[in-house]
């Protein structure tokens, strides 16, 4: 079936901000493409950024049980929302997942729905669940960065753009205001300064708070940074241990910025340091070079078309999922676990980045730029 008619497409990224960011160029492509309307179905945790996604027309917000998110989800509302998505009489639907999650079950909300057209990736034969079904080969044949693997999913039904890029929306006219704030707590914004984000939803994921310390200090001292330590509302006790650790320099910013705010901040920062998790996703979609302590998690979720150096750090044994797709990856791509970047290494590639991402004769400095083309990831 040709997807050329559809104009009213719905998207389903149910999961967290970073993935719903991913997922914006492909969302863009079916925009482009068939000239559709969109409307996108996320969980609670991804309400936030959709205002700041330009491809996304409008958004349905519900939280299901079998993707983990930060709330509980009402079985009585199952209901509610398949008529809902009837009332909106869908020409078609993309279920788009990582490759360790099984679409069925969002694809039947699809169904039930009476949705003419579903596509999904799926390793399973769906029959008649997904109507434009694409074999799932992920990660036994290969991995794929999950912005590609999104961008190749919705190209089998001639979905493209010339865009790639991660993109958000950015209120320029909120950076005095948060330059202000800045100043307030003492950071001077015209001296050189990066953001550091430690803050984790997933405990694994977490660097060591002792080598964030220390990586920070000789930052301070040995090439005077400033440190912006940032973090949610629930990361401020965070920031603020951090902050008393690594003393005169660092500046604690937890709970401080709203999320429209938060990506301004992060447009104009030189550079983020920064954990994996939807914070590097902002910074690549706004083109603030980055940083990353990554845990060897999932491989497709590192900095996408954007400057950035990746220090990969192991995932203890015991906070292995149990999920047997990821439990291979684990066995084979991360086969040979990396050891834990020392304090050094981190403040070696926040150096040599600042200095290949800086103007030339302004060192340690970053012009924003509302759109940048950055070698592929």
């Amino acid at each position: 079936m040709s997807w050329q008619g559809c104009k009213n497409i719905l998207c389903i990224r149910p999961d967290n901000m970073g993935d719903l960011i991913m997922t914006g160029p492909a969302i863009r492509a079916l925009k482009e493409s068939f000239g559709a309307k969109i409307t996108v179905l996320t969980s609670s945790m991804s309400a936030g950024v959709v205002k700041h996604m330009p491809e996304i027309d409008e958004v349905i917000i519900f939280n299901l049980p079998w993707v983990k998110t930060a709330e509980t989800p009402d079985v009585t509302v199952f209901s509610e929302v398949v008529a809902q998505l009837k009332e909106r009489n869908f020409d078609a639907a993309v279920v788009f997942t990582v490759y360790s999650q099984n679409p069925l079950p969002t694809a039947m909300l699809a169904y039930l729905a009476g949705i003419p057209r579903i596509l999904a990736y799926c390793r399973e034969n769906p029959y008649q669940l997904i109507t434009d079904w694409v074999p799932d080969k992920e990660p036994y044949k290969f991995i794929k960065h999950q912005v590609r693997r999104d961008l190749d999913l919705v190209a089998t039904v001639g979905a493209t753009t010339t865009n790639e890029n991660l993109t958000l929306t950015v209120d320029d006219d909120l950076w005095p205001s948060i330059t202000q704030q800045l100043s307030n707590k003492g950071l001077d914004t015209n001296k050189p300064w990066i953001i550091l984000h430690a803050g984790v939803s997933e405990t694994k994921r977490e660097y060591p708070a002792e080598c964030w310390i220390v990586a920070a200090k000789r930052l301070i001292r040995e090439y005077g940074l400033q440190i912006l330590l940032t973090g949610s509302e629930s990361e401020k006790h965070l920031t603020e241990e951090l902050q008393v650790q690594i003393g005169e320099g660092s500046f604690s910013a937890g709970g401080t910025f709203k999320l429209n705010e938060f990506i301004c901040l992060v447009k104009y920062a030189p550079l983020l340091l920064s954990v994996n998790t939807g914070t590097i996703h902002i910074a690549a979609a706004v083109g603030t070079p980055t940083v990353v302590l990554y845990g060897q998690t999932n491989p497709q979720h590192t900095p996408w078309k954007v400057p950035h150096t990746i220090l990969e750090f192991p995932v203890p044994v015991d906070m292995h999922s149990r999920n047997e797709v990821i439990a291979y990856v684990n066995q084979t791509v991360y086969a040979q676990p990396s050891s834990i970047p020392k304090a050094a290494d981190v403040v070696n590639a926040v150096i040599d980045l600042l200095k290949r991402s800086s103007p030339a004769g302004q060192p340690f400095a970053h012009t924003p730029v509302q759109s940048q083309v950055f070698p592929a990831s």
